[in-house]
């Protein structure tokens, strides 16, 4: 039965062709999806050292240029989420897909040439971060409470694809052109785009809301899981995001790395947060996502420390940022368990663009602090005790507000 404000399915379950797509398929071509989605978006970043030395760019001016795909993706999160919700998954995956085409290949073409150019291109290529807001109600929907967590958590492994741009963008650059990633990629989007059509189907008997879009946004603030969620994953998400797009820039600054070995060793950091995120997201279905959360941003806060006191990248620094990935990876998992243990069925969508855009927001902020502090102290140190002091405190909220369940009213 459809709740007020809700559109029933049209057709049984058994009746509906939809019913033909099994849960497993769903997730797999969701994840791959996110994967794409998410190398397109992170193409600048493995860039940035080259670009700022073309281009003559300011430690700030690189860090925005980094940036801007990633405030974009994240506040877009917010209309595509109730989007979903209102038209489902099978029309939001193909059309994101299809748009993100465009600024992919206008930065191939001419985008890279100027500062201009780089944040116009930058900033239309945030809709491929996006994508993260269909896929979480559409995976959502296809499983049950007890397994939901851990299917979330293999479809956030999609962030990943920031790992591939890390791995893949410069070497592709100096083997070929500048605008050999762009064009690649632009291609495949478009090949994903197709196959999403073909294969996607939302499940059969989701409920369709009908209100307006401000009126289910305004309910979905409301809502005490969408803000707990929101302070917990601009934490946990933000911090992977702003390694995945500055860490290049902090190695190759802070220890004197090629912008290849950076690359690399950005790409490592990024692989070990997406092999954790279902772990992450595992373990909630089993213990909790409250104690699960808030144990990893703990672990956050203690590498962070240890981090802000620039050790020898062999080993201590190296152990720092990879203990800190697989904890950001295995906190942004649990987070989104939680969402899936109490958010309502129907607001799935909603709850996710705005969680999903304070994560994108919370990965915006500091790369520019970064920047901005190093270009005042040329150090990095008070940035990473900032990340420490606001993990700590995430961790103290977690096991303290976030603990009991809170009814709406």
């Amino acid at each position: 039965m459809a709740m007020p404000g809700e559109q029933p399915p049209l057709a049984a379950p058994g009746s509906d062709p939809t019913s033909e797509r099994s849960p497993g398929l769903i997730l797999v071509v969701a994840t791959v999806g996110f994967v794409i989605n998410f190398w397109a978006w992170a193409l600048l970043s493995p860039l940035g050292p080259a670009l700022q030395k073309s281009l003559g760019l300011s430690s700030f001016q690189q860090a925005l240029v980094v940036a801007v795909p990633v405030i974009v993706g994240s506040l877009g999160r917010i209309p595509v989420g109730a989007l979903t919700d209102r038209y489902g998954g099978r029309i939001m995956f193909p059309i994101i897909s299809f748009a993100s085409v465009v600024p992919t290949l206008f930065l191939g073409l001419v985008g890279t040439e100027s500062l201009a150019g780089l944040l116009v291109g930058g900033f239309f290529l945030g809709i491929a971060g996006t994508i993260f807001a269909a896929g979480v109600p559409l995976v959502s929907a296809w499983y049950p409470p007890a397994r939901r967590g851990f299917a979330l958590g293999v479809f956030g492994a999609g962030m990943g694809g920031t790992a591939i741009s890390a791995l893949t963008t410069v070497r592709l650059v100096d083997a070929f052109s500048t605008r050999t990633p762009f064009l690649l990629t632009s291609a495949v989007l478009v090949v994903f785009g197709i196959v999403s059509w073909v294969l996607i189907r939302d499940f059969p008997d989701r409920t369709r809301p009908t209100e307006p879009f401000t009126r289910r946004l305004a309910a979905t603030l409301r809502l005490p899981i969408t803000l707990q969620a929101s302070a917990l994953y601009a934490v946990a998400f933000g911090g992977y995001v702003a390694f995945s797009v500055y860490l290049p820039t902090y190695l190759k600054t802070a220890y004197g790395l090629t912008p290849s070995d950076a690359a690399n060793r950005m790409a490592g950091f990024v692989l070990v947060a997406v092999v954790l995120r279902p772990v992450g997201g595992w373990l909630s279905d089993r213990l909790g996502a409250v104690p699960v959360v808030a144990g990893a941003l703990a672990v956050v806060a203690v590498c962070a420390v240890a981090a802000a006191f620039t050790p020898d990248l062999v080993p201590v620094g190296t152990i720092a940022f990879l203990a800190m990935a697989g904890a950001l990876g295995a906190g942004a998992g649990a987070t989104f368990a939680l969402v899936g243990e109490r958010a309502p069925a129907a607001t799935v969508g909603g709850v996710t663009g705005v969680v999903g855009a304070a994560g994108g927001l919370g990965g915006f902020v500091p790369p520019l602090l970064m920047g901005s502090l190093y270009a005042q102290f040329s150090d990095y140190g008070l940035g990473l005790a900032l990340l420490a002091a606001v993990s700590a405190a995430a961790a103290v909220f977690a096991l303290t507000a976030v603990r009991r369940p809170v009814v709406a009213r």
